[in-house]
């Protein structure tokens, strides 16, 4: 059964999460505003980097094993989100994992469309390799949209001849932007922050003119064989829900290892409000301990 902190997140969501008439720049200030809302404990390290390029950030708590590194790639629907939106949450991945983590700020669309995300994942992967980082103790992780962009990171490695990542870690993963999971209607109704629409909207500002099929932007359609081992959880009231089921039957289907994890009436993100609501730290300690089971 669900904890009665639930339910005040869904009031809370479906109050501020109606994005269908807010521009671009509107849609991320409203994100910037909605997820800075949780304060940063003060024993956490933030330390901006240059990741070959891009803009990142290390971010690392007390007792964390230096040699194990998480790099998160954030969601947003590609077009919002940033290091300050996940920051906070970021955090207790660290803390619950032990690891150092560095999160991107990819570039976003529509002002850079697919595969400027791609790109920027990858070139900044390599640049955690070329400073030391040794890939089996490195685990790539993202949500939403970054949950899609993290496989489709490690297809595109994969495919270049890079040592993979030790797992993966996605996070109500969106792999397929055409959006035809049967979720995107049968969840409709109980899903308070996506609905198919809003998710179009959002795939047309990344996609540009490229197929929603093209693995990289959609890796439900990817080649899969060879991928490390996948953690895919995600909510039972997702419209989401059957992006990460299909993703995961087609992992299996080729070959990888997958543990799906489907939490009951949970919503999208639900991680993001750990601090008010229990199942979103118990995810979070269970991610914790896939990275240290695999790393």
């Amino acid at each position: 059964m669900a904890s009665n902190e639930l339910q005040m997140v869904i009031d809370m969501l479906r109050s501020t999460h109606n994005i269908a008439d807010l521009s671009i720049e509107e849609r991320r200030a409203q994100m910037e505003n909605d997820f800075t809302q949780f304060q940063l404990p003060m024993d956490v390290r933030c330390d901006s980097v240059d990741a070959g390029g891009v803009p990142a950030e290390w971010i690392t708590t007390p007792g964390v094993v230096a040699e194990r590194v998480i790099y998160y790639l954030h969601g947003g629907g590609y077009v919002m989100g940033s290091v300050n939106t996940h920051r906070e949450m970021v955090s207790r991945l660290s803390r619950a994992a032990n690891a150092r983590v560095l999160i991107l700020d990819y570039r976003l669309a529509p002002e850079n469309p697919f595969p400027a995300a791609v790109d920027d994942s990858t070139t900044a992967y390599r640049w955690l390799l070329s400073n030391g980082v040794d890939p089996t103790r490195l685990v790539i992780a993202g949500e939403s949209a970054g949950g899609g962009l993290t496989v489709a990171t490690l297809v595109a490695l994969r495919d270049a001849g890079e040592p993979l990542p030790r797992a993966g870690v996605c996070l109500s993963p969106w792999a397929d932007l055409e959006c035809r999971g049967e979720s995107m209607a049968t969840k409709a109704e109980i899903d308070p922050m996506v609905t198919r629409d809003s998710a179009l909207m959002l795939a047309k500002a990344y996609l540009g003119d490229a197929n929603p099929r093209t693995p990289l932007a959609s890796p439900l359609y990817a080649d899969l064989a060879g991928l490390p081992p996948l953690l895919i959880q995600v909510g039972t009231a997702e419209v989401l829900f059957d992006d990460a089921k299909r993703l995961a039957d087609r992992a299996r289907a080729a070959g990888v290892d997958v543990t799906l994890e489907p939490w009951d009436d949970m919503v999208h993100m639900w991680h993001f409000f750990a601090a008010m609501l229990p199942e979103g730290q118990q995810a979070i300690d269970r991610i914790g301990e896939f990275i240290h089971q695999h790393t």
